[in-house]
């Protein structure tokens, strides 16, 4: 019996017609040229675990829940007396998604997560790094419908990155405009 495949609707999307647009729209000659999403990484460091260790765990826990698979927890590389931080002490969580992943999370944070920020007027068009990677942030992992409201101790934020095969920050920008990601103006 043959197995069913569930393709995410944005990855249907960029198939379908974005692809197209793109092509036309940098008047590229070759497909491997158009623009893609290669990766989106999510990153949460942890301010309060080096008081408590438990913090990383319940990070953890959130973080698999927002991702949909489960995340790495990032150590301290070096020590810093400062800080109170030894090396090897756990400080954070990170997670990478790829293919049907990916493509799931950019949907759910752009027609659910984002809308639910408070105060939103859109994501900062400037956050590209020159390389067509978009790198933003958020202030509270409670915007995702995931996370239960009730059951969370501490207010995280967390970073964002997505990485695309665009040779320059206009193909990306073009790219993500098309997924609808709500740019300010």
């Amino acid at each position: 019996m043959a197995k069913a495949t569930y393709t995410p609707r944005l990855k249907k999307q960029y198939e379908e017609s974005v692809r197209a647009q793109l092509k036309e729209m940098f008047s590229l000659d070759n497909d491997m040229q158009i623009p893609k999403l290669d990766k989106i990484v999510l990153n949460m460091g942890v301010g309060g675990a080096v008081q408590d260790s438990k913090k990383v765990k319940k990070a953890e826990a959130e973080m698999a829940l927002i991702a949909g698979q489960k995340p790495i927890i990032t150590k301290a590389k070096k020590s810093i007396a400062t800080f109170k931080v030894r090396e090897g002490m756990p400080l954070g969580v990170k997670t990478t998604l790829r293919n049907n992943h990916m493509y799931e999370f950019l949907d759910r944070l752009i027609t659910v997560a984002l809308p639910r920020v408070r105060d939103f007027r859109g994501v900062n068009p400037k956050s590209f790094d020159g390389d067509g990677n978009y790198a933003m942030g958020l202030k509270e992992q409670i915007v995702f419908p995931e996370i239960d409201y009730d059951s969370v101790d501490e207010i995280r934020g967390m970073d964002i990155v997505i990485c695309t095969t665009a040779s320059d920050d206009e193909q990306a920008k073009a790219l993500l405009a098309a997924f609808k990601m709500p740019f300010k103006q």
